[in-house]
């Protein structure tokens, strides 16, 4: 139960809205089924391994049927939580999802009853003062949150492979000559973004709006946090204008916005959860996900993906940017990480810029 990398999660204060109560330090080892993919059994941050492949040159694959919920496991590596099963539909038709397996976090109020109650132990190791087991946990105490993606296309399916990375210096040329046209030249499906801003999906998880048009934005919680401790606090901001479609379009003009989600959006989590701004962590990504301006909030102890300098840019930061030049972001050659198989890293390939 060692604390996630950083240093020691402290206790914190009951969360006043939703209640959920706050859980102490966890592990972070994810558990995942693999088809074809590798995936995670290490806490987040450990090295990567090779994906799993058949004797045969061919991946195997698992089907998952209606109330069957069956799979075969393929293989177990340090990386992303993966699953590649078939669906299949009514019609007979095999259709690729992704499943994301997670082993939730310990709550602080359950190791006794974790290492009590019709717990199974199996001595492993044992050598003077040390042992090592393998514990089996009742089902009440074994909980894992599962996420699928179904029909997943071929772009969810490549964002979990394993894929060699290298980092790209974009000038604000590269940006307009490369990046510009191949945001455009793409058909990013960001709907259910606007399902939450139009409330026809996710209302009721809403912690905090302003539905200033403008200068408007909507706070959620992402769907990588159960709610369940504060430990891995995170929580998406989504603005309201759909013309921003990421940091380099931001200028002194989006001062305001950018100063009522900092501020709205720390006093809305201390209200709510009882966590102060001084232990979130608050960024964009660049470059982000989808292309429609957000910013994460994160528990500062928790070490989230995407939190690395490459890829993320504190919100205060970007402020004082822009407070000290409208067109800082339309200037400066910023920096991130493309795998080889994204197609906007060839397209830098092809101009040269790799």
């Amino acid at each position: 139960m060692s604390p996630r990398r950083g240093y020691p999660a402290p206790w914190r204060p009951r969360p006043r809205c939703g209640g959920h109560a706050p859980l102490g330090p966890h592990g972070a080892a994810r558990f995942t089924v693999a088809g074809s993919s590798p995936v995670s059994s290490a806490p987040q941050g450990c090295g990567r391994a090779r994906p799993f492949r058949s004797p045969h040159g061919a991946a195997p694959r698992s089907r998952f049927q209606p109330g069957a919920a069956q799979s075969r496991l393929g293989a177990v590596a340090p990386w992303k939580p993966y699953c590649k099963p078939q669906v299949t539909s009514p019609s007979g038709e095999g259709t690729d999802a992704v499943v994301i397996l997670e082993k939730t976090p310990f709550q602080e109020e359950k190791v006794l009853d974790l290492l009590k109650k019709h717990t199974k132990l199996e001595l492993q190791m044992h050598n003077d003062i040390y042992s090592t087991y393998h514990l089996y946990p009742p089902p009440e105490l074994s909980e894992i949150k599962t996420t699928v993606v179904y029909p997943a296309t071929e772009k969810h399916l490549q964002k979990y492979l394993r894929q060699e990375v290298h980092l790209i210096r974009e000038t604000w040329e590269d940006y307009k000559n490369i990046t510009l046209p191949f945001i455009q030249s793409q058909s990013f499906s960001i709907q259910w973004v606007y399902n939450i801003l139009e409330k026809k999906a996710e209302a009721d998880r809403i912690i905090h709006e302003n539905p200033d048009p403008c200068n408007g934005f909507v706070l959620v919680p992402d769907f990588k946090w159960n709610q369940t401790q504060l430990d891995d606090l995170y929580l998406i901001a989504l603005v309201h204008c759909r013309e921003i479609k990421s940091l380099r379009d931001l200028t002194a003009e989006h001062l305001p916005l950018l100063r009522n989600i900092l501020q709205e959006g720390k006093e809305a989590i201390t209200k709510c959860f009882g966590v102060p701004g001084s232990q979130l962590r608050i960024y964009l990504h660049y470059q982000p996900s989808y292309y429609h301006l957000h910013v994460h909030f994160t528990a500062l102890g928790y070490d989230a993906p995407g939190s690395s300098v490459e890829r993320a840019h504190l919100l205060a930061d970007v402020i004082d940017n822009l407070v000290l030049d409208s067109a800082y972001y339309q200037k400066r050659a910023l920096t991130f990480a493309l795998r080889a198989d994204e197609l906007l890293f060839k397209k830098f390939q092809e101009a040269g810029r790799v």
